[in-house]
């Protein structure tokens, strides 16, 4: 039972009531798992990229064989860790939410089988197919869009497995800090300049939301269902019913709060698309608080009890980590400028009171 510590969130918002357990992808839902006028160069790094003094030059991210090595070095990574159910495994080869999701998945998985994963079937990511763009200084980054070897499309479909990879320096490791598994149909025509893919700033104002905001936005918008760029869909305007119907239910109250993750390796990364908008990756935060009746106690998974900090009386908080991906229409949209097309969200914690 391959894990990758995390769940896709399915078209028809169905994530929260079934599996919590440390939040983990099983293989049965979804297998795994600035700056000098003249530039100087210092040197040639392994792949044959140059490192440069100074953030002016406009190179690219990563070659093909380099891009290709981090993916093999990831899956390496990520089959050696769910395999042994040890986070130590992959820990410098994920980070960002998907980082955070992953290994507390991992460390879910050592508590409640101690043993390693039994059901270990190694995951393979085949037809890879690299979007770079070039990029000034650090960090660079790209996405992997590659077929994964589950049946994460039953029921569903087809679908791809979207991997950014992130790298803060010359001398630090590719690591994926985005993950959003999608039909084909919903990843663009990307932009190309030159032959490379092109990055959208994070405060750009040519899109109907800039990257940066995408987060803070999002959390608004799950909290009051105010009108606004978010297009209604599994994501959004399903996500809020989905979330109402919990809220009451016999003897256990619901209350979420979301909060944007936009800090370090969870930045919004956008690329630009070829009719002006962008497919934007950006992370948030959520705590799903229940509370029981007099004389009852909330049901706490095994999983999450692996997590858990704290002793449950009648109050159970669970810290979630939930990664989107979105299309974004460009600036001038006002309604329906924001389309997100894949969500996937893990349990990273949990608190009794």
């Amino acid at each position: 039972m391959t894990r990758l510590g995390l769940r896709r969130a399915p078209r028809r918002a169905r994530e929260t009531g079934r599996r919590a357990a440390g939040a983990r992808l099983t293989a049965r839902s979804v297998r795994a798992l600035g700056a000098t006028a003249a530039v100087t160069v210092l040197a040639l790094t392994a792949s044959g990229c140059v490192t440069v003094h100074g953030e002016l030059a406009l190179v690219p991210a990563a070659g093909r064989d380099e891009a290709a090595q981090a993916l093999a070095d990831f899956t390496a990574a990520y089959n050696a860790a769910d395999k042994a159910y040890d986070p130590a495994l992959d820990a410098g080869r994920v980070t960002g939410p998907l980082g955070e999701i992953n290994q507390a998945g991992l460390r879910s998985g050592a508590a409640t089988s101690p043993g390693g994963n039994k059901n270990h079937r190694p995951l393979a990511l085949t037809d890879a197919r690299f979007v770079v763009p070039r990029t000034t200084g650090w960090p660079r980054w790209f996405v992997a869009d590659a077929d994964a070897n589950t049946d994460v499309d039953q029921g569903d479909g087809d679908q791809r497995w979207l991997l950014v990879f992130v790298r803060n320096g010359p001398h630090q490791l590719w690591e994926a800090a985005h993950l959003a598994i999608v039909p084909p149909s919903v990843i663009p025509a990307f932009a190309e300049e030159e032959g490379y893919a092109v990055p959208v700033a994070a405060d750009t104002d040519a899109l109907a939301v800039p990257p940066s905001q995408l987060g803070t936005r999002y959390a608004a918008y799950l909290k009051d269902g105010s009108p606004g760029p978010y297009a209604a869909g599994p994501h959004t305007s399903q996500w809020r019913e989905r979330r109402a119907k919990n809220a009451k239910r016999p003897a256990l109250a619901t209350q979420y709060v979301d909060r944007a993750a936009d800090q370090g390796d969870f930045a919004p990364l956008g690329l630009r698309t070829r009719d002006g908008g962008a497919f934007v990756f950006f992370a948030t935060r959520y705590f799903e608080r229940q509370t029981a009746a007099p004389g009852y106690r909330p049901k706490v998974e095994e999983g999450v009890k692996a997590l858990l900090k704290g002793t449950v009386t009648n109050t159970v908080t669970k810290e979630w980590v939930s990664n989107q991906v979105a299309l974004v229409k460009p600036a001038g949209t006002e309604r329906n400028g924001v389309a997100i097309t894949g969500r996937i969200q893990g349990i990273v914690g949990a608190q009794g009171s």
